[in-house]
């Protein structure tokens, strides 16, 4: 494990390191057999590869700024975060292994081990939820978690401040970062971290510039990967979009007690659900899974082929009965490989946006509501206070339908296929409603006056 250094200004160390070696028994990506090059590559739908493409700006916070970014790198590799000096944040997220740690689970404070394995954090900045459970709704939030976890950094937040607050750097950088609240406190050090992670945007790979028109960026074998992925193999079932994640949590059929998202949520029809990590730099970030247990990615494909664990909360996205010849092994994971950097990556350089929120124009007026395809249809709704709305699960899915707000706070418990839940609301304003199993779903409700 990577020890970092203690002083503010540490620099990242991009120092070329392979994750990989035949000795570590660790994974390699190969080149694939199933088809040879004089063959044509088969083509993909224009809209299936729109469905992939990287966006031109990252989500952010209103008041982020460089300042507060660069701070924040700093505070990620300050080992004053911990409680007894001798960890930092990069210690277990170390940049050279696109921000895991190469273990199946990490060491912590005094050298606990850790309950579940080190995530990536390629691409937080579009999360909605953190940690492997979602109990994190902010990376805000996230950030603050693993300083106060006696397993994991150990320490006390008051106890962090006052020893940053003894350093006059410091002092001076959290001023110029937060000029409007100028202290080195709780909230302005979850801020700074939470806006250097935001920065943390997987690079551009030959996927991406196929995606982009650069049809030879792929060979035939990972073209061929790429349609078994989204087609017969229906990966893209839970690692959609450019991130290769969907956000929500699935029962995927590992052995173990861990309850996940069952447990964050207090929903047993959650048990077992473990959000779909990215597989976004997925070379640098062996092994797999929440747990671990998942040394290669033939590992991984071959748990979906025959090692699935048989129980009621499996996710209704599993694919059922999947049977791959060994070529189509062998190009599923050559496609997988075209979403990893040759070299460690590095974050690309994508410029902010904060986005705007709802407004009352694209409202529409109905009393009812879907949710097929994980998600609210439709998703921006107007009703006066005091009116009933109905959410009709009509999906082939488990929903939780929630209202997490001062003004309200609801949550449906296990909504089943064919369920409907009637929610009323008292006064006027914007609501949020979501799904605590699938967060991508997302409902505005303007509530009129009576």
């Amino acid at each position: 494990m990577m020890r970092a250094a203690s002083r503010f200004g540490t620099a990242l160390g991009w120092a070329v390191r392979r994750p990989w070696s035949a000795a570590a028994g660790a994974c390699a990506v190969v080149l694939c057999t199933g088809l040879s090059a004089a063959e044509t590559p088969p083509s993909v739908p224009a809209d299936v590869l729109a469905a992939f493409a990287r966006p031109a700006r990252r989500p952010s916070a209103a008041d982020d700024d460089a300042r507060q970014v660069t701070l924040g790198q700093a505070l990620f590799f300050d080992t004053r975060l911990s409680g007894d000096g001798s960890l930092a944040c990069a210690s277990c997220h170390d940049p050279q292994l696109g921000f895991a740690d190469g273990v199946p689970r990490g060491r912590g404070i005094a050298g606990s081990r850790l309950p579940r394995h080190t995530p990536a954090l390629w691409n937080l900045a579009w999360g909605r939820t953190f940690f492997w459970d979602g109990r994190a709704t902010s990376l805000e939030s996230q950030s603050t978690g693993p300083i106060e976890s006696p397993v994991e950094m150990g320490a006390k937040l008051e106890e962090v401040v006052a020893r940053l607050s003894d350093d006059a750097a410091m002092r001076t950088a959290f001023a110029e970062a937060f000029p409007e609240r100028p202290v080195v406190d709780r909230l302005n050090l979850s801020r700074a971290l939470a806006a250097f992670e935001r920065t943390l945007v997987s690079p551009v790979t030959r996927f991406d510039r196929f995606v982009a028109g650069e049809r030879d960026a792929l060979t035939a074998d990972e073209i061929a990967g790429f349609r078994l992925f989204t087609g017969k193999a229906g990966c893209v079932a839970c690692h959609s979009g450019w991130r290769f994640t969907d956000e929500a949590f699935h029962d995927i059929g590992l052995p173990g007690d861990d309850r996940g998202r069952g447990a964050a949520l207090g929903l047993a029809a959650a048990d077992h659900a473990f959000k779909t990590p990215s597989l976004r730099e997925i070379a640098w970030t062996a092994p797999y899974m929440h747990d671990g247990a998942q040394a290669t990615l033939e590992d991984v494909v071959a748990h979906y082929e025959h090692g699935i664990v048989d129980r009621p909360t499996l996710s209704a996205d599993l694919p059922k009965g999947l049977s791959l010849s060994e070529a189509e092994r062998d190009q599923i994971i050559a496609f997988l490989g075209t979403l990893s950097s040759e070299d460690p990556p590095r974050p690309a350089s994508l410029p902010p946006h904060v986005e705007a929120a709802p407004g009352s124009v694209g409202a529409v007026s109905v009393s009812t509501i879907g949710q097929a395809g994980k998600r609210f249809a439709p998703d921006h709704v107007r009703i006066r206070a005091g009116e009933g709305l109905t959410v009709v699960n009509d999906d082939t899915r488990t929903h939780n339908v929630r209202v997490d707000d001062p003004r309200l706070a609801y949550s449906s418990g296990a909504q089943e296929p064919g369920d409907k839940v009637v929610l009323s609301f008292d006064e006027p304003g914007q609501f949020l409603i979501t799904c605590g199993i699938h967060p991508e779903m997302r409902l505005t409700v303007e509530v009129a006056p009576k």
